[in-house]
């Protein structure tokens, strides 16, 4: 006799997602929106930068240039009208100063919706029963929001210095400018990074979200104006853009670091 083929047993289920995962989709979906914010804010300041050294810069040029042999035509020429809004000198300032204020609405938004609503609507104690822990919590939600700040943080300065480098002959700023200064290198990303941590902290120490908005935003503030007087001495000792700029940057990323460290530390009392 021939044996009957076996029949076919149930299908094996399929292995579970690991709970890191599932938070970790669950967080970028979450925080997509402000994701999406935060590219059309690089996409705009990106273009207008090149705007203006594609087309502003190379206008007031020739413009310079045509003067300078036939003054009572300049006028005539496009690109020789004087507008405050499109004046290369005054959109690279303007733009400069955004950026180096950036880290306040970074730390608002990290104090009110990544860390404060959560915990005002308890949604941070269900993941914490049924995903993840505390402590994976808080890192996960730092790195989803650390990566696409410091990355587009350091694209915006590449930029940023490309053309501040680029049109200096247009451009009257000095680098020692915070509007230059600040955002022509990698202390730009630290100071987003110092307002993600500083955000956090105020979400975890207040657990609302209005209350831990408003504190992250007004102490980031007070930090940034800080700064600016305390890299002010190094001028002395250190001569140069680049010692200067990576000395400013070490004492923004210690602040960050002391930060996030009191954040994980705040987060362990509340949890115990």
């Amino acid at each position: 006799m021939t044996a009957l083929p076996a029949a076919p047993g149930p299908a094996p289920e399929p292995a579970p997602e690991p709970a890191v995962a599932v938070a970790h989709r669950s967080l970028r979906r979450l925080h997509r929106p402000a994701l999406l914010v935060w590219a059309a804010f690089g996409l705009l300041v990106t273009g207008w930068l090149l705007w203006v050294h594609l087309s502003e810069v190379p206008a007031e040029r020739a413009c310079r240039s045509f003067f300078r042999y036939a003054p009572m035509t300049a006028d005539s020429l496009p690109g020789c009208d004087y507008s405050a809004f499109t004046d290369a000198n005054n959109v690279v300032n303007f733009l400069g100063e955004v950026l180096g204020y950036s880290c306040v609405a970074v730390a608002a938004w990290a104090g009110g919706a990544l860390i404060g609503r959560e915990l005002e609507s308890g949604t941070a104690r269900l993941a914490w029963t049924q995903s993840v822990s505390p402590a994976r919590w808080l890192a996960g939600k730092l790195t989803v929001a650390a990566l696409p700040l410091a990355a587009g943080g350091g694209l915006l300065a590449l930029v940023f210095g490309w053309v501040w480098s680029s049109d200096r002959p247009q451009l009257v700023s000095n680098w020692t400018y915070d509007r230059v200064f600040i955002a022509h290198g990698p202390l730009l990303p630290a100071l987003l990074l110092l307002g993600l941590a500083v955000g956090a902290l105020a979400g975890l120490a207040l657990g609302r979200t209005l209350p831990a908005l408003g504190t992250a935003a007004a102490v980031t503030l007070a930090v940034r104006l800080y700064l600016r007087k305390a890299w002010l001495p190094l001028r002395g000792p250190l001569h140069g853009f680049w010692a200067l700029q990576l000395a400013a940057t070490a004492m923004v990323l210690a602040l960050a670091a002391a930060a996030t460290v009191g954040a994980f530390w705040l987060l362990r009392r509340r949890t115990r």
